[in-house]
């Protein structure tokens, strides 16, 4: 297996783990992300993740309930920590040894974010998966998945969607919408393009982190991933708008 990428960040939304659910988390889309995740572990990659709440809970919709925004954003971070959770039990059963790291700290059921830790269980091949955000409210968990991305030195950030890439435009309200195969932080920023967050997408570009967005539900995406095959959209900073 020729690996193009050593070390990764894969991002996934809250939604990724629902599945066609309306809400919560279906058993077998997450079985599923973990045996993605053990085919490469098994290979050397060593992988860190990110996962998002808003399966259970999403902040900005509970600020815009009437609820105070901080308040929301904690409680949006706590449902993070449940969907690590759940992904660290279906890691394991596949027998991939993983730890689950807070940033808000909940010592009975994980370990605290340490940034020279976190760098130590994924030498010892490890996956790491953080949960509870940045440990701040006002910023998302695509912002944190850039953040710890720069922080462990990952080489690229994964960001798994339900989508096959980025678009010029929505492509569920207009069918004509073209999909990018590459293109560039500047671009990515200047034309809105929803990659990640702004803050996100300008934290890879000042550490030189390149983002590929993929479709989580085609089987063997990841792997074609880190094995550098053309999937999906590449976001970086020398790439052409393609």
């Amino acid at each position: 297996m020729g690996l193009t990428y050593q070390r990764i960040l894969l991002k996934l939304s809250g939604e990724a783990l629902m599945g066609d659910l309306a809400y919560g988390i279906d058993p077998t889309i997450v079985q599923g992300i973990a045996q993605e995740v053990k085919d490469i572990a098994a290979h050397g990659v060593e992988v860190a993740i990110v996962v998002g709440g808003g399966n259970i809970f999403r902040g900005v919709k509970g600020a815009a309930a009437g609820m105070d925004r901080a308040t929301a954003d904690y409680i949006g971070m706590i449902a993070t920590v449940m969907n690590a959770m759940t992904l660290q039990d279906a890691l394991e059963r596949e027998d991939v040894p993983t730890r689950v790291m807070s940033a808000i700290e909940m010592k009975e059921v994980a370990e605290p974010y340490i940034r020279r830790r976190a760098i130590r269980h994924l030498e010892k091949g490890r996956v790491v998966v953080f949960g509870a955000g940045s440990g701040n409210p006002f910023f998302t968990t695509d912002t944190t998945a850039a953040l710890r991305a720069a922080e462990i030195n990952a080489e690229v950030v994964f960001k798994a969607t339900k989508v096959d890439g980025v678009y010029d435009s929505d492509p569920k309200l207009n069918p004509h919408a073209k999909r990018y195969k590459s293109l560039t932080f500047s671009h990515a920023i200047t034309q809105d393009l929803r990659v990640m967050d702004t803050a996100a997408i300008a934290l890879c570009k000042d550490n030189h982190i390149p983002i590929i967005v993929f479709d989580l539900s085609v089987s063997g995406n990841v792997r074609r991933a880190v094995l550098g095959e053309s999937i999906g959209t590449l976001v970086g900073e020398s790439c052409e708008i393609i």
